[in-house]
């Protein structure tokens, strides 16, 4: 099977001089004509991702992140233009001195060179990873999921003929093929990837971690907490809790489990059910919490279990638990979160500062939405995931960390 990917490896590894040749300023233009060709296709692409969702049960909670529609097209050239007005994150001096014998010795940021992202479900991350590698000056091998496999197709093809418009190698971006039984060879092309990034599920990153060679950079699963403190105000906390959860659920920054303060409990879920009522929410809560939902008679109820804390609904559904204290949500937060986005409501700024500096997570918020946690809204362009991992990069994985460092030294003849 290595055979059938092996040209595409060789390929990829090849266009690293067609891109590295390109000037800051033609990667701009690139771009910039990309949104144009992606915005004047928006029927056809909608064509075939009609292909893909025609495969998948509209009830599926992977078909809202599947579709796109013409917004969502609209939003991937705005996207594309943004990310072509960021500064490229290349050619950089770190550092720069001069040794006693008089070699100058500096430290420059570099392409990753050949970067693999393999993604479930979401063909946007076809245009917004292929983007940021290419303002990067990086070489990107795609492998979407099988369930966006047309969409994904379409959408590499027109990146594909912008680069040939452009004169340059059309392998600088390839969609390798989506069928599961090529994933290890991809896997343990360490020869020709630099990096392999996965964005999914907990299933696929685990897969990718445990039998890669090449080095993996994860973009984790979103286990979001918003803890709603004793003196919070209710009525923002409400609002901010039914954002997090209602506004696109099938994301990874979306809501999963609210914790809330004994001594609010019961005026805090009063507030809140009639919020998350027309949404239908299935709420997962514990005894307590149960029992001051029942009496507000909402109707989509039920009695949680162990699993459902530390659990990624990516629906709408949550988990409801009740604490006595700041120190225990702390705790609670420790032992279920995936380390991705944790959020305090709350009008004690002593206990907003114990809460941001403990948690650990890459994203951690007082009185705001976990929805904020995206590259594009902090404002770094597309980004092709949230890091929950320390090394290279943590939170959204954007165009600055596509770099690594190179030392140059320069001479004139010294020997050691």
């Amino acid at each position: 099977m290595m055979e059938f990917i092996q040209d595409l490896l060789n390929n990829a590894r090849h266009a690293r001089r067609s891109i590295a040749a390109l000037s800051d300023e033609g990667k701009k233009d690139l771009l910039r004509r990309l949104a144009a060709v992606i915005s004047a296709h928006t029927a056809e692409i909608i064509a075939e991702n009609k292909k893909d969702l025609d495969r998948m049960d509209p009830a599926d909670p992977k078909y809202d992140r599947l579709l796109l529609n013409e917004a969502r097209i609209a939003g991937l050239s705005a996207s594309l233009l943004e990310v072509a007005e960021l500064a490229d994150p290349t050619g950089a001096l770190i550092s720069a001195h001069t040794t006693g014998n008089g070699l100058l010795i500096q430290k420059k940021t570099v392409p990753l060179g050949v970067v693999g992202v393999i993604y479930e479900s979401r063909p946007n991350v076809t245009v917004d990873v292929a983007s940021l590698c290419l303002r990067s000056g990086n070489v990107c091998l795609l492998r979407g999921g099988q369930d966006a496999q047309d969409t994904n197709q379409y959408l590499a093809g027109l990146i594909r003929s912008v680069l040939e418009e452009y004169g340059l190698d059309k392998n600088i971006v390839q969609q390798l093929p989506a069928d599961r039984k090529y994933i290890l060879d991809i896997l343990t092309a360490e020869k020709y990837i630099d990096v392999i990034i996965p964005r999914g599920s907990d299933q696929l990153i685990e897969l990718v971690r445990k039998n890669a060679l090449v080095p993996v950079i994860e973009t984790g699963a979103g286990v979001c907490h918003t803890y709603v403190e004793a003196t919070a105000k209710l009525d923002d906390a409400a609002r901010v809790v039914t954002n997090a959860k209602v506004s696109r659920p099938s994301v990874c920054n979306a809501l999963d489990t609210i914790l809330v303060d004994r001594s609010v409990a019961a005026p805090f879920l009063t507030k809140l059910a009639p919020q998350l009522s027309p949404y239908q929410v299935e709420v997962f809560a514990d005894a307590e919490a149960y029992e001051i939902l029942e009496s507000t008679g909402y109707s989509f109820l039920q009695h949680a279990a162990p699993a459902d804390y530390g659990r990624e609904f990516l629906d709408f559904k949550c988990s409801v638990k009740i604490v006595d204290d700041l120190d225990q949500a702390l705790e609670h937060i420790d032992a279920y979160s995936s380390k991705h986005s944790e959020a305090i409501m709350t009008e004690d700024a002593a206990k907003a500062e114990l809460f941001l500096n403990q948690v650990d997570a890459a994203a951690v918020y007082h009185n705001a939405s976990t929805r904020f946690t995206d590259g594009q809204v902090f404002g770094l362009g597309a980004e092709i995931g949230i890091s929950t991992q320390k090394l290279h990069a943590r939170g959204p994985f954007a165009l600055e960390k596509l770099v690594t460092e190179k030392w140059i030294i320069k001479g004139e003849g010294q020997t050691r």
